[in-house]
């Protein structure tokens, strides 16, 4: 019998796993992976630097992280696992005060003794808050407000909102940031908080999951523009680069606005449609460096003065050490903003000029003179926004179009988006597709 074609479309974590785990369930199927990109990992992925591979975008993984921890056990990759102290600094009033653990909260000066006070009360009772619903309908900045008081708004959570969020930051709903509290307190052992990390990044799993899938007969195609989705009754197809590529089953794993354009216009779609375009997203931008220079004193700094360019720095080499990358310190600059926004409408040597600019007044003793590699990175759609009505907009791994299924960071919630949710979900969206073609779904 001919066997069932599914096209997978993305090649980020969560195609890459939908498609691993199609093809560990034994069924006669023909599966492809096309990806727009130059290379597989999505936000993940890799790139050439300092004779190794480093992440685009800033990543790491959490003890909770069990999705991915589990997938790389999988592929044999435990060996390459490697766990660190984290550190976390806040740039504010001139200096960088040091933020991890309770006695830092107390030292915190820019903020006064009673909202500090405030401050630490209101995490221990969202750490030990098991039930993240009721903060689902109320806005962090309002909930955070009445918890903490003024103080502890200005100098610490709307900074952090306004960074992360821009103009959406007085809409995000409460359950977000509780998911995140929960996350890092969950990564938190008595020597303080452990953060892991990869010896040759995150491209060592993309190539593990490439290499197997290729083994496995999966067809895996980069530079593949989708042009065209047709549903046409009795042949479904996708137009790639010119090429049409019929198909039985599809797994999205784009953005959701990205399957509202691809859906045909029809009346049939237009509510699905809606519901995709609905969902907000932010873009968000990474200048990636190495010096011969230490300047930061923790692995993660916060900038929270208004007028920064830029909402954090993050010295990688703090966690992963400096060996992989020819004794050299790695940094990544990062902000959060629309697509139109200054730092996506910029040259690249305009915004690293500035930006390096603003890094000198954090840190005097930053050169960039000595800065031996730099690279800047532009991603579309970074960040979806989780407003307080979030959960209703959430689409299902079932779309109405039949034969399709969706898979993205828009379907986590109340967590962030991460490669430890990406997995998960990819994970799910495959079994979901294995589930219907068992019962004859679709």
């Amino acid at each position: 019998m001919p066997r069932e074609k599914i096209v997978i479309i993305g090649g980020g974590f969560t195609g890459l796993v939908a498609a691993r785990e199609l093809v560990r369930s034994g069924e006669a199927l023909e599966i492809t992976v096309v990806e727009r990109g130059a290379e597989l990992g999505g936000l993940a992925a890799g790139f050439p630097f300092c004779g190794t591979t480093l992440e685009k975008a800033y990543h790491h993984l959490f003890l909770t992280d069990s999705a991915i921890l589990g997938l790389i056990r999988d592929l044999g990759l435990e060996d390459r696992l490697v766990w660190g102290d984290s550190s976390i600094g806040v740039y504010l009033e001139g200096r960088v005060h040091p933020f991890l653990t309770p006695l830092d909260l107390l030292r915190f000066s820019p903020c006064g003794l009673l909202g500090r006070l405030r401050l630490g009360l209101a995490g221990l009772y969202l750490q030990r808050t098991k039930d993240w619903r009721p903060l689902a309908a109320q806005t962090a900045r309002a909930w955070l407000a009445r918890a903490c008081g003024a103080d502890a708004m200005r100098t610490v959570w709307e900074p952090l909102l306004q960074g992360k969020f821009a103009e959406h930051a007085g809409d995000i709903s409460m359950a977000w940031l509780w998911a995140r509290i929960h996350t890092r307190a969950g990564s938190r052992r008595a020597g303080g908080e452990k953060l892991g990390y990869l010896r040759g990044g995150f491209a060592v799993v993309t190539s593990k999951l490439e290499e197997e899938l290729r083994a496995a007969g999966v067809q895996v195609r980069v530079h593949a523009t989708v042009e065209k989705l047709n549903l046409d009754e009795g042949q479904r197809s996708l137009v790639v680069d010119g090429e049409v590529i019929p198909f039985d089953r599809c797994v999205f794993t784009g953005s959701s606005e990205a399957l509202a354009q691809l859906l045909p216009a029809t009346p049939v779609f237009a509510e699905y449609r809606c519901k995709l375009a609905s969902i907000d997203y932010l873009g968000a931008v990474c200048v990636v460096f190495a010096s011969e220079q230490s300047i930061a004193g923790h692995y993660w700094t916060n900038v929270h003065e208004a007028e920064a360019p830029f909402l954090l720095v993050v010295q990688h080499t703090r966690l992963s050490g400096t060996e992989a990358y020819q004794g050299r310190h790695v940094y990544y600059l990062g902000c959060y903003q629309r697509t139109n926004g200054r730092a996506f409408q910029q040259s690249e040597a305009a915004l690293v000029e500035e930006w390096f600019g603003y890094l000198k007044k954090i840190f005097p003793q930053f050169d960039a003179g000595r800065v031996q590699e730099r690279h800047v990175f532009r991603f579309g759609a970074a960040q979806h926004v989780v407003d307080t009505g979030y959960e209703a907009k959430i689409p299902g791994r079932r779309t109405p179009a039949p034969g399709i299924y969706l898979a993205n960071f828009s379907q986590i919630f109340p967590e962030d988006r991460g490669t430890n949710f990406a997995v998960r979900e990819g994970t799910a969206a495959a079994r979901t597709l294995l589930e219907d073609r068992g019962a004859g779904h679709g």
